[in-house]
């Protein structure tokens, strides 16, 4: 059977700022509006009467089948139905599955989106107002009413719910992502033997170029250049939140923002007469995932998951780091940026952003990478012999996706493949969930409160190779964590899980 060649030809973004929670618009509608606008930009408005499948990444809302509600409201019937699981790498992975279902002939279009409205939740809790979305609005995993106004189960499920917190981890009191990435950072900075402010003044540097990017980019939540002092200093508004990040490290989830893509095979664009000038090509993608517990990494300052995937992925198109014109790497905090360009061979002081980054351009949670994508498609076709590499991260570092587009065809077929076996069989370290005795600080994180330092936590190394976690309450040895490196400094932890130097 002779492989059909997907291609991206529709895109959109889409965005609200309403001040009035009870005015504004829901995910679902701007999903809606996205994938209307996505069939405009396409040069053919019919080309949605065609569509097989809507596919929806899942996001902080509690829509039973988004996709099947979408399909209703623009009167839309025998559509294939997909959602995906939490994680900001479903984007590309289920774009991935979209182009490998358009390449075997399984589907003639497809359609993705997906949209969050966290700067509209934020204002309704603040304001105490309950927000009269349709299908109502539940916790995220949990069934909504919607199950009772006939909405059915999504027929395609990409996605996992295996668990990526550690016991030894959670005991400690850590499970968020805002006290994972730091550690990464600091462990960085410990790796590379930068001295605390000269790495505290080149993250900033590396912030800045990602707002100068969000400037020039038309879709960008914050359209305005930061220079580094800027965003290394702290005030009311760019609050200390975990060291060594201020609020403008942060992703920036406080936005409502969608997007849409149309992908189908060029044979099929061709017989809907859609200009080649809006066909945009996935050459090759890769995936893999780090270890799921962070405790069980050879160290926090890498991801083999990225090295291997971004090998395989420049071999299957016989391509090199220095081969792309536009890069995205995924941005929800610094370190994910630099982890990524180390394992990739890509340089730090090249563009590494085409949409500004989750803290500038929006970070509307699980979604931000359709935006990357649509963003990059723009740019490909204003110069559609460039090669573009996008890539996908979800969880803590763990859930990796890469790929690589053109406005000009791939000389092979597009080609995927995981490297989840070679990482599966890489070193496990091994955890001690409860340590009482002499250990070492391997990376560590200070955490804010009220813009004061509230508690210290350590990932520690034992004389035998275990890693365990501590935390450190002494405001003194806090303070003292803040300015001076703390990475390997030696010290006991008590029965209660507290670190003394």
């Amino acid at each position: 059977m002779k492989l059909r060649e997907p291609v991206i030809v529709g895109v959109a973004q889409v965005s609200q700022r309403e001040d009035d929670p009870l005015a504004a618009r829901s995910p679902l509608d701007l999903m809606v509006d996205a994938v209307s606008q996505a069939a405009l930009d396409s040069g053919n408005p019919e080309i949605l009467k065609s569509t097989n499948s809507i596919r929806v990444v899942r996001g902080m809302w509690g829509y039973q089948n988004p996709a099947q509600s979408i399909a209703e409201k623009l009167h839309l019937t025998q559509i294939e139905t997909g959602l995906t699981s939490l994680g900001g790498n479903y984007v590309q992975t289920l774009a991935n599955q979209s182009f490998l279902d358009i390449q075997s002939g399984h589907s003639d279009i497809i359609v993705l989106t997906g949209a969050e409205c966290g700067r509209t939740q934020s204002r309704a809790r603040s304001a105490g107002l309950t927000l009269d979305w349709n299908p109502v609005s539940a916790t995220p995993g949990q069934d909504p009413i919607g199950r009772a106004q006939g909405i059915t189960q999504p027929d395609v499920f990409i996605g996992s719910q295996r668990n990526t917190r550690h016991q030894a981890e959670l005991q400690r009191g850590i499970r968020h992502p805002i006290q994972y990435y730091p550690l990464f950072e600091i462990a960085l900075r410990s790796a590379s033997g930068e001295t605390v402010s000269n790495h505290f003044e080149r993250i900033a540097r590396l912030w800045s170029g990602f707002s100068t990017v969000a400037k020039n980019n038309p879709d960008a939540w914050i359209q305005r250049e930061y220079s580094a002092q800027e965003i290394a200093t702290v005030t009311q508004f760019n609050r200390p939140v975990s060291l060594p990040y201020p609020k403008l490290m942060n992703s920036n989830n406080s936005v409502d923002q969608g997007a849409a893509l149309i992908v189908t095979s060029s044979t099929k664009a061709k017989q809907l007469g859609i200009p080649r000038d809006r066909w945009i090509y996935p050459h090759a993608s890769t995936e893999a995932w780090d270890h799921l517990h962070v405790s069980e990494r050879d160290n926090l300052y890498s991801s083999p998951a990225i090295r291997l995937a971004a090998a395989r992925l420049l071999e299957l198109t016989n391509l090199d780091s220095r081969s792309f014109d536009y890069v995205d790497l995924y941005s929800c905090f610094p370190s994910a940026v630099q982890i990524a360009a180390n394992e990739i061979g890509l340089s730090l002081n090249q563009p590494l952003t085409v949409t500004g980054g989750l803290t500038f351009a929006g970070g509307p949670w699980n979604n931000y990478v359709m935006h990357a994508i649509a963003r990059t498609a723009i740019l490909l076709r204003s110069n559609p012999a460039a090669l573009a590499l996008v890539t996908a991260n979800g969880g803590l570092l763990t859930k990796h996706a890469l790929c690589i587009y053109s406005g000009t065809p791939p000389q092979q077929p597009f080609a995927w493949a995981s490297l989840q076996k070679d990482v599966d069989n890489l070193y496990r370290r091994p955890v001690k969930a409860s340590h009482e005795g002499e250990a070492a600080i391997e990376t560590y994180t200070v955490m804010y409160e009220n813009q004061a330092p509230s508690v210290a936590y350590a990932a520690c190394l034992l004389d035998d190779g275990q890693r365990t976690w501590a935390n450190i309450l002494d405001p003194d040895i806090i303070a003292s964590m803040i300015t001076e490196e703390f990475c390997g400094r030696s010290g006991k932890i008590d029965a209660n899980g507290h670190f003394i130097p």
